[in-house]
């Protein structure tokens, strides 16, 4: 088989020719235009395969004003982004859909308050077709940012604004962290646990906030209420339990808003000589299986579809207009269900 030199490489026109239709008719094609028939598409498309035509992709970025780049930005230390199993399920369904569009990511981390800054010159620059947003915190200026940018943008988890302003119109997806904390401490109390302690994430961020409405809707009395603020890691879990038993040393029950702090809590549990579940029963949120399946004893928890809820990001910025207008599809809400092992 002989190949072409560098600049006599396949053109447009000779697509054309070979397929036996205009030039026009084949960037259409190209482009995914459906103003084509299915026949005159398929001839189209065995003719670039036949003569290995590649489009020029500077020239189709003119025509098509599409990069067939995403944002994913991340308000997160960069270590946490590598540690933690909920980033790399959610990353890992973001670029299983994306694929599927023929886009890229591009992973941005804000880490600091200078960052903003550099964010969002680079989404501002015409780089990127779309940005996915998560881990925000409350009052995070980046989806208004975005937002007068005109920038198509959908964000991993429901923002948190002050009381009274709603979601602030922004299409998002989330898990029913409410309705799962719920489910969790009501399993609880079936089992007779009558001091039921939790901890939660930290209170700048929406899924915490709504974990422990969850808790509270189920143990409305504040009396009985215990609760210790943790930051959605192992070693936050760890000193949020402390905290706790030092609070209340009756304590027979906990709800841990992750399960990664749980597997802190349980450490400090097994430390202090409290045995899981005789003596405090313990239920975690996320199901991140290799990890909960592994703690001993295994961790019972909240499932939430973290790797679908990343592919259900990607899909509705794709079905958002580029002027962002369509509020018909702002957000999306997945259901969870209770996972029972061994710990509760």
């Amino acid at each position: 088989m002989t190949h072409r030199p560098e600049d006599q490489r396949p053109t447009l026109e000779d697509v054309a020719r070979r397929s036996g239709v205009s030039r026009s008719t084949v960037s259409r094609v190209i482009n995914g235009s459906p103003r084509v028939s299915p026949a005159v598409s398929r001839r189209v498309r065995q003719a670039v395969a036949e003569l290995g035509y590649v489009p020029n992709q500077a020239a189709r970025k003119l025509v098509t004003r599409r990069n067939d780049a995403v944002a994913v930005v991340v308000t997160e230390p960069q270590n946490r982004l590598f540690i933690d199993p909920f980033f790399d399920l959610h990353l890992r369904g973001i670029r299983q859909e994306l694929a599927r569009h023929g886009a890229q990511s591009v992973l941005l981390l804000i880490e600091e308050p200078d960052d903003y800054a550099r964010v969002g010159n680079f989404l501002g620059g015409s780089h990127v077709d779309g940005a996915l947003l998560f881990s925000l915190r409350a009052d995070d200026p980046l989806p208004q940012t975005v937002a007068r940018m005109g920038l198509p943008t959908v964000l991993g988890g429901r923002p948190l604004h002050r009381a009274g302003e709603g979601d602030g119109g922004y299409a998002y997806v989330d898990a029913d962290n409410r309705g799962g904390a719920a489910e969790a401490v009501r399993h609880l109390v079936s089992l007779g646990r009558t001091r039921i302690a939790t901890i939660t994430g930290p209170l700048d961020q929406a899924a915490a906030v709504d974990r422990l409405d969850g808790y509270r809707d189920v143990l409305p009395g504040r009396a009985r209420q215990v609760v210790a603020e943790g930051d959605f890691t192992l070693r936050g879990g760890a000193a949020a339990m402390a905290v706790l038993l030092e609070r209340s040393p009756d304590l027979d029950a906990v709800f841990v808003a992750s399960d990664l702090m749980a597997q802190g809590a349980l450490r400090v549990l097994r430390e202090r000589g409290r045995k899981v579940p005789d003596d405090v029963a313990l239920v975690g949120f996320d199901d991140l299986r290799p990890l909960a399946e592994a703690m001993d004893p295994p961790l019972s928890t909240v499932h939430q579809d973290i790797e679908g809820m990343g592919r259900l990001m990607a899909r509705l910025l794709f079905e958002r207009p580029a002027d962002g207008a369509d509020r018909s599809r702002s957000s999306l809400v997945t259901p969870t269900r209770l996972v029972l092992r061994q710990s509760a």
